[in-house]
């Protein structure tokens, strides 16, 4: 497909399913969700709190995005997905809030679901856009 790239990176979680980590066309990066899973040893546990957790996430998409020449500061949306929106809003925000130096922050999406994979609290797909180099 011309003008399309497939990022499948080794540093990241291995992808659960047939899927590649990022998809990037025309500036725009689109990063496949992401569960906690340690990327230096993705058959590990999961940790039992939220913010462990949701900083595993953000490591994973922070390799992603450096793999495909992105950084937080290209983020323009991100979708978050949580099992337990209620008690664990506060202190996933928390961590999230960390990863985003500029003034403006990325529009989002925040879900509260019923299950996600490998029992994780949280999981994270986002969209990074960074001008097309001419």
């Amino acid at each position: 497909m011309d003008g399309i790239k497939h990022h499948l990176v080794d540093t990241a979680a291995p992808p659960a399913s047939p899927y590649h980590h990022a998809v990037e066309a025309n500036g725009w990066l689109y990063v496949t969700g992401q569960l906690p899973t340690d990327p230096k040893d993705p058959a590990a546990s999961l940790p039992d709190d939220i913010q462990a957790q949701t900083r595993l996430v953000f490591e994973n998409l922070q390799l992603i995005l450096e793999h495909a020449g992105y950084t937080f500061d290209h983020v323009i949306f991100l979708r978050i997905y949580m099992t337990h929106f209620k008690r664990d809003f506060k202190a996933m925000n928390e961590i999230i809030i960390r990863h985003f130096k500029n003034e403006y922050l990325p529009g989002r999406t925040t879900f509260g679901v019923a299950e996600l994979g490998r029992d994780a609290l949280v999981e994270v797909d986002l969209v990074a856009y960074k001008k097309p180099e001419a």
